[in-house]
């Protein structure tokens, strides 16, 4: 009837079996064997064509597992797409990527040729020539390498938080089971299409960063504080402490409601933010993975801001802005506990927030109307959005008292907090428009005053 080698072991053994018992029970006509034999070659034939089937459909789904794996890169170096294992002999430098944390050759050049510019234009017309520094700050010789030292502490400590990502699973805040290579999506649950468009804005990042970076260097005299040389220095210990708390603090006010803004106002949100929230799982390259919209306005009424309003003196305003890499870094990546070296410093302040508060704020996607604050949390206490977050995750491994005592966004949310509702009644981007006069005001008598 058919070839038992082509049909299978199913059609095989029907075929035999139907007819035997055809010829047994119905021996005495040639007349009733005949309709027997075409319900047997009709069903042999049905199971000749699910078979086939089957097996084109198998055929179909290796051709799509191959084209997929053909587009992906090799998992012996790379781990964007699947986590690595044993089997990667991963080693220290392979943590190592772009300034973007893009791994992007053409990104790494960009970074490289804008942080050499001002060395070069040192070279051409010296390195004390008046035409380049300005009077009141620190010297381009020293903001050059200023930016040089950001940009490897960035390189290093990525690899550092995302070598403890990996060498430590029990510390992650949740794990990569999303993430599979088959879904075609990085770690972070970002597909192909959004890491282009992600690659693009990173350049745009780093470009529109130079020119805000380098473009308050002579537009502000003063911005960048000079080092004082006197045997004395101009402000004591206990000033310095307090003005980096206040200057974090203000930071902290105009990057909450930078970032409230960015969720609540649905064109921010659309066209501008949502594009940062593609990483569900965030790891800390995806610390300045944004639209360059984002990250140029969240440094003025961030940084900028804080700086003019509460100016910080050349040592202070060095180890504030490490600092804030290494909490940035920090925020998103995907651990929180004792190896988070800035959240570990501030853990002990009123209302703390630590990676794990973002952590889940990444998680929830739109619906993360919560946990806005960049340092201590406490904007989020006041104005009522803070959010416990996955403190539970790693056994509590970085939960704050507020965490343990369920209080400001735990399971039993006080009626302290419940009052706090009034900061909705006013538009969000209200605030930034006080500061930005505030700002305005201090300009007109100097950043020294």
């Amino acid at each position: 009837m058919c070839n038992p080698t082509t049909v299978g072991t199913t059609a095989a053994t029907t075929a035999p079996a139907t007819t035997s018992s055809s010829v047994t029970n119905n021996n005495t006509s040639d007349a009733s064997v005949a309709p027997t034999d075409a319900t047997t070659i009709a069903t042999a034939t049905t199971h000749y064509s699910n078979i086939t089937t089957h097996n084109n459909s198998q055929l179909k789904k290796q051709q799509m597992l191959k084209q997929q794996q053909s587009h992906q890169p090799k998992t012996d170096k790379v781990y964007s797409w699947i986590e690595p294992d044993a089997k990667n002999n991963l080693t220290m430098k392979d943590h190592f990527s772009s300034l973007l944390f893009g791994g992007s050759v053409v990104n790494t050049v960009l970074e490289l040729v804008l942080l050499a510019i001002p060395f070069v234009a040192m070279m051409i017309l010296g390195r004390d020539s008046p035409v380049l520094n300005v009077s009141g700050s620190m010297p381009l010789t020293e903001l050059a390498i200023f930016y040089v030292v950001c940009s490897v502490v960035r390189r290093v400590y990525n690899a550092y938080l995302e070598a403890v990502y990996f060498s430590f699973p029990s510390l992650r805040t949740q794990p990569p089971r999303e993430h599979q290579l088959k879904q075609k999506k990085d770690l972070m649950g970002r597909d192909e299409e959004q890491l282009l468009l992600l690659d693009s804005h990173d350049r745009w990042t780093m470009v529109s960063q130079f020119v805000l970076n380098f473009g308050l260097y002579y537009a502000l005299a003063g911005f960048y504080p000079a080092r004082d040389h006197d045997a004395s220095p101009s402000q004591s210990l206990q000033e310095r402490v307090i003005r980096l708390i206040l200057n974090h603090y203000v930071m902290s006010f105009g990057m909450y409601w930078a970032h409230r803004s960015l969720h609540v106002v649905p064109w921010l949100w659309e066209n501008i933010h949502s594009i940062h929230h593609w990483a569900k799982h965030p790891l800390s390259r995806n610390t300045y993975e944004d639209h360059w919209m984002d990250n140029f306005f969240n440094a003025i009424v961030g940084h900028v801001y804080a700086q003019i309003l509460v100016p910080l003196d050349n040592p202070t305003f060095w180890f504030s802005r490490i600092f804030r890499i290494l909490e940035s870094l920090e925020k998103h990546s995907g651990v929180s506990c004792g190896f988070n070296l800035a959240y570990s410093l501030q853990q002990w302040m009123p209302f703390a927030q630590m990676p794990h508060h973002h952590d889940w704020h990444h998680e929830g996607f739109k619906g993360s109307n919560y946990t806005f604050s960049s340092l201590g949390g406490l904007w989020d206490c006041i104005f009522g959005t803070r959010k416990g977050g996955r403190y539970k995750a790693n056994n509590g491994a970085a939960a704050t008292r507020e965490d343990v005592n369920k209080t400001f966004g735990g399971a039993k949310k006080p009626s302290s907090s419940r009052r706090l509702d009034w900061s909705s009644r006013f538009h969000p981007l209200a605030p930034l428009v006080v500061l930005t006069l505030l700002v305005g005001w201090k300009l007109m008598y100097g950043l020294d005053k």
